[in-house]
């Protein structure tokens, strides 16, 4: 398994506010959500729509030493604070051409957890 390091994410939204948090990733997830689309939702109140792409210095490894950093992940999870931009990229389904966050899309398959559960039922 490669070393996972805490980032610190810090986005300026203009006069909507901020959005900050502290993950834990590997430096090729890091390197990866370079230039990815991510949607926030609503999550600076009702209309704000939060969305764009990640840019380089929007992203930094805070220094921490690994080990200190695997022994909070296993008490805080991999989002320590605020909002971890891995977890809002975008990811378009080969099959429906919906969009789809993480959690809902099988980077495997190319395709969101609907399509490819509908796929292995066939």
């Amino acid at each position: 398994m490669s070393e996972r390091f805490l980032w610190q994410f810090e986005w300026d939204c203009g006069r909507q506010g901020d959005l900050e948090g502290l993950f834990v990733a590997t430096e090729a997830e890091v390197q990866e959500l370079m230039g990815q689309d991510v949607n926030f939702g609503e999550v600076l109140g009702k209309h704000s729509e939060v969305y764009g792409t990640i840019e380089e210095g929007e992203i930094t490894k805070v220094e921490l030493d690994t080990e200190t950093v695997e022994k909070v992940t296993a008490i805080l999870g991999d989002t320590w604070s605020g909002y971890n931009p891995l977890e809002y990229v975008s990811y378009e389904c080969s099959k429906c051409e919906y969009n789809y966050t993480a959690n809902e899309f099988n980077k495997e398959k190319g395709m969101c957890n609907y399509c490819a559960k509908e796929m292995e039922a066939e």
